[in-house]
């Protein structure tokens, strides 16, 4: 009996030692911040909400000045825009070696979808709908910018986005706010570990709070307006799945919320963040979004300053107001002492969870620098990662994949271009490493496949496209033949071969930060060849390079096969080979809505009946309808084909009834009905029929990844609890009402069957 209780007592203790450990460390955490902070002058104290970069990866006008002796002068909290060890080592050494108090600075980059080993760009990532694949990617990022010297780094960005125009769109996970949590918390996790001190950790930051997907026009900074029900089901709910998952920081948006700018809104900032959300780490705000807020119209430096700082923002990203002002503010009573107190601490408790006081020089190791980064095995993750995030988006007669026989006409700009493989915000990335089409091909398909090339067009013929898009690098290359000899030398080409691979699209800064677009249609250079190609009878498969979904209409309608490649990162070429000649079978899934034309956007899978719905069948007038284009999209969320088919049963409840906060189960069984293995992504949806405020037609909640041989089958299994059911009504408290439900499954969002359940 003794025996028993001892172990009881021993398990019990166990069990509480994590929150004992944690309680302990943040005690101890707690002392040393404070013992310093008793130490530090108020200037000193300001100087620390200061972020500046000395120049390189900078996304503004703006370049800090004089940043070399305001760091001696503990003007600086941190960094951004430089890496690699020996560069940050000597930045450091004037923090710890020539400042009084010897704090050390913080290193922060944009590291979007990989540090030097670049991954598909976020929107094509989200397409695997494979969270070990993206943790995986989050963490090898974290992996290589750790060794080039950083412990901080901007991502993920979480923001949701139903607008194809807005040129962001590709750093995001898409339109649907399940899935886009579930990966916010997965690229947490990869990035921070369990420890932001290890050295291959790094200091995650959530971006862009808020609301910054919904820019009024897809046109980037742009006003965001919205009812709270609407921002909080649909919009919050990826920033809040990151800080559950433990972000140490978040970034504040460029856009207005409510009318006041994010940077100074004390709603987002304190009222959800803080009070509701128990958001522990720091906010830094956007690039020069503390003084972009004079443009907004909220007053001078000075003012924006104060405001931005009594709302919740700790640090002032290159702006310097809270540097030149805060000072005068506080003896104005226009700030509190506490205010600047409480941004400090939570700058110096994140350098704290860093490791930065016990070692102000990790991850400043240039030998581990030699050896961690852009390795085999990192290539091969990306290579990995990449065939999983494609989207087949039509393959007609089965003409994919391809033989590994015969004659290729391999046409398009964007087939043996190693510029544009990478996609935008690739700070590190060296495009000399990047494998093209042309490479990828001869290198997987093999000696008996004879390839024919042709460049067949520029990707733009545009000159102001060209002229905005080449400001930075050469990303089109305009030939100096004319648009016509190319595309005569592209159909000599393709009666030579037995089938066409076209490499279309867009360049790859044609999405990203200030690149919104009103025509998301092929380039008419690229239209122009294709429509050739089509012409000359060969069957024309097109490889779709893309930053947002594109309309497609005529493509689709002509093409033999297109498959959706995003930017697939350093392994682009090999990456598309193996999936254009069998080697992996294509398995990735739409996370945005491709719309017929732009007439249509917003379009979004998760959207409202209106009274007067257009409904399968529906032929009158007076429905909410178009003239000219039915409300579908081209593609659907959710959707993607496969080299097999996948057969879906009829979903099954395991009750019809449920009360109180019961759950239950949702059986249906999907059977590989083709020729080839493959994987399916399983797909759940929910709708509420009868709600307290309006519901949408219906709702992700839930889908599973699984692998299936031809012929196999497999019973897929959701539970649903208490908490699938709720949403946020008039009052903004989470609810779920009694009355009918329906359950849906299918392989996409549109081609469903459905199930009907009651909650008591």
């Amino acid at each position: 009996m003794k025996k028993i209780c001892l172990l009881i007592l021993v398990m019990c203790t166990a069990t509480l030692l994590p929150a004992q450990q944690t309680y302990q460390q943040e005690q101890k955490m707690n002392a040393f911040v404070k013992n310093l902070m008793n130490k530090m002058t108020l200037d000193e104290k300001i100087g620390q909400l200061n972020l500046v970069t000395p120049g390189g990866a900078v996304t503004g006008s703006v370049v800090s000045t004089d940043v070399d002796n305001k760091i001696r002068k503990g003007q600086v909290g941190g960094l951004f825009g430089i890496n690699g060890p020996a560069q940050i080592r000597k930045a450091q050494d004037i923090a710890v070696n020539n400042s009084r108090l010897k704090i050390p600075l913080m290193f922060g980059l944009d590291v979007i979808h990989g540090h030097r080993t670049i991954f598909p760009i976020p929107l094509g990532l989200s397409c695997s709908w494979d969270m070990p694949v993206i943790e995986q990617t989050a963490h090898i990022a974290a992996t290589e910018a750790a060794a080039d010297g950083l412990n901080w780094v901007y991502s993920p960005m979480v923001d949701i986005a139903r607008d194809p125009r807005w040129g962001r769109i590709a750093e995001g996970a898409g339109e649907d706010p399940y899935l886009g949590s579930k990966i916010a918390a997965a690229m947490v996790r990869g990035y921070q570990g369990k420890d932001m001190a290890a050295g291959d950790a790094v200091m995650a930051c959530v971006k862009h709070y808020a609301l910054y997907g919904a820019a009024e026009a897809g046109r980037d900074y742009n006003t965001v307006d919205m009812s709270r029900i609407k921002m909080y089901q649909y919009y919050l709910p990826p920033y809040k799945a990151a800080v559950d998952a433990g972000v140490g920081s978040v970034m504040s948006s460029f856009n207005e919320v409510d009318g006041i700018p994010a940077t100074a809104n004390k709603f987002l900032l304190t009222d959800v963040l803080r009070n509701q959300w128990g958001f522990k780490g720091f906010v830094v705000s956007d690039y020069t979004s503390v003084s972009e807020m004079i443009n907004h119209g909220i007053g001078d430096l000075q003012q924006v300053s104060a405001e931005a700082l009594k709302a919740g923002l700790d640090m002032d990203m290159v702006a310097e107001g809270f540097l030149t002002t805060l000072k005068k503010s506080l003896q104005e009573s226009k700030v509190t002492q506490k205010e600047i107190d409480d941004a400090c601490r939570r700058v110096l408790e994140a350098k704290y969870k860093m490791g930065l006081f016990d070692d102000p020089y990790r991850h400043c190791d240039e030998a581990l620098a030699k050896t961690a980064i852009l390795t085999d095995a990192s290539r091969l993750a990306v290579r990995n990662a990449a065939e999983r995030s494609f989207v087949l988006l039509k393959n007609s007669n089965n003409i994919l994949p391809l033989k590994k026989s015969g004659t290729i006409a391999l046409i398009g700009p964007l087939a043996d271009d190693q510029r544009n493989m990478l996609g935008t915000w690739n700070i590190r990335g060296e495009y000399s490493e990047d494998i093209t089409v042309l490479q990828g091909i001869k290198n997987v398909a093999g000696n008996d496949v004879h390839v024919l090339y042709a460049k067949g067009a520029n990707i733009s013929d545009d000159s102001m496209i060209v002229t905005s898009i080449n400001n930075f690098a050469k990303e089109i290359d305009v030939d100096s033949r004319t648009p016509q000899q190319m595309i005569d030398e592209a159909v000599e080409t393709a009666g030579k071969a037995d089938v066409v691979v076209a490499c279309l699209g867009e360049a790859a800064d044609f999405t990203g930060e200030a690149a919104s677009m009103t025509d998301i249609s092929l380039q008419q250079s690229q239209k122009n060849l294709l429509q050739a190609l089509v012409a000359t009878g060969k069957p024309v498969v097109v490889v779709l390079f893309n930053g947002r979904p594109m309309t497609l209409v005529w493509e689709d309608k002509n093409a033999a096969a297109i498959l959706d490649v995003w930017f697939p990162g350093t392994e682009a070429g090999n990456a598309i080979a193996d999936v254009l000649f069998g080697n992996y079978n294509p398995s990735g899934k739409l996370t945005t809505s491709f719309p017929q034309n732009v007439g249509q956007i917003p379009i979004y899978y998760n959207h409202k009946n209106t009274g007067r719905p257009l409904l399968p069948g529906d032929g009158q007038k007076f429905k909410s309808d178009y003239l000219d284009v039915t409300n579908e999209p081209l593609y659907p969320f959710g959707y993607g084909l496969s080299y097999t088919s996948f057969s879906y049963g009829d979903p099954v409840v395991s009750k019809t009834t449920i009360s109180g906060t019961e759950g239950l189960t949702v059986t249906v069984t999907v059977t590989n009905t083709g020729n080839y293995n493959g994987e399916e992504t399983v797909q759940l949806y929910l709708h509420d029929k009868v709600a307290g405020i309006t519901p949408p037609v219906k709702e992700l909640k839930g889908f599973q990844k699984i692998f299936l041989k031809k012929g196999e089958s497999r019973q897929v299994v959701f539970n649903i609890d208490h908490s699938d059911l709720m949403f946020y009504n008039s009052d903004l408290k989470l609810v779920a009402e009694p009355g009918e439900f329906e359950a849906m499954t299918g392989p996409d969002s549109r081609n469903v069957k459905k199930v009907s359940f009651w909650l008591k």
